[in-house]
């Protein structure tokens, strides 16, 4: 995300100069408070669809007969939500609020598309198992991440240098190695990596509150790239544990 939005840019108290003077303190808790439920309404709103898309796709029969059928119309479904995420993290502030939130619920549903394939593999229970237990813990780092008083942005550089090597692990694992050990590895460091980046990205959004402050526009921009955040922590978290400890059909 833009360095507007690191928390190191605001100060100890977590607020900016612009609502930190002549703003009580109540009403600033309420407005943080309404900002963050706005982002996680947002986020979950988005996992719902993902799920109900990936439902319905795979059990109308299409799914199997795309992901078994080869060709290149995989690729486009499977690539797709990674375009999009680009371009909202490099092009989102120039695009109106309409065309974030658009290429928001596009990115959710074509995830769904994606994910249908788990469906295909994994069964029924061991998918919702997964799903609530990730649920859980998702809820209780975001809580540690909103209510902690520790500065985690030292976590960030740490975290996303161990993404960046998790994506290497898995592309040499699936072209070079083919290695059920490493393969349950790195799905165990894959849990504890986005573990530790839904705390982060949680305070993150959090500090991002004090420079959108009284501003709609802005304000909504951040409400709809934190809900993408956390998004990405949940889904990554769901389908890391879901490939370590989920039961195959």
């Amino acid at each position: 995300m833009q360095n507007q939005y690191d928390p190191r840019t605001t100060n100890s108290s977590g607020f900016g100069p612009a609502v930190s003077v002549g703003v009580p303190r109540a009403a600033r808790d309420a407005g943080l408070r309404s900002y963050m439920l706005k982002v996680y309404n947002y986020m979950a709103s988005g996992i719902a669809l993902t799920g109900i898309v990936a439902m319905l796709f795979a059990n109308s029969g299409m799914a199997a007969q795309v992901f078994q059928g080869g060709g290149i119309l995989p690729w486009i479904i499977i690539l797709s939500p990674l375009a999009i995420v680009f371009a909202m993290s490099f092009g989102g502030q120039r695009m109106s609020t309409a065309t974030l939130g658009t290429l928001f619920w596009a990115f959710a549903g074509l995830m769904g598309l994606s994910m249908s394939t788990i469906f295909l593999v994994y069964t029924g229970t061991s998918i919702a198992q997964t799903f609530f237990a990730v649920t859980a813990a998702f809820l209780g780092l975001s809580l540690y991440g909103y209510t902690t008083k520790k500065d985690l942005s030292g976590w960030g550089t740490f975290l996303i240098m161990g993404v960046v090597g998790l994506l290497v692990a898995m592309l040499l694992n699936a072209f070079v190695f083919k290695s059920g050990a490493m393969a349950m590895a790195i799905s165990a460091i894959g849990v504890l990596i986005f573990a530790g980046l839904t705390a982060y990205d949680t305070q993150k959004i959090k500090s991002i509150y004090s420079i959108v402050a009284g501003n709609a526009d802005a304000m909504q921009r951040a409400v709809i790239m934190g809900a993408l955040s956390l998004y990405l922590d949940f889904i990554n978290m769901f389908q890391f544990l879901l490939s370590f400890m989920g039961n195959r059909e």
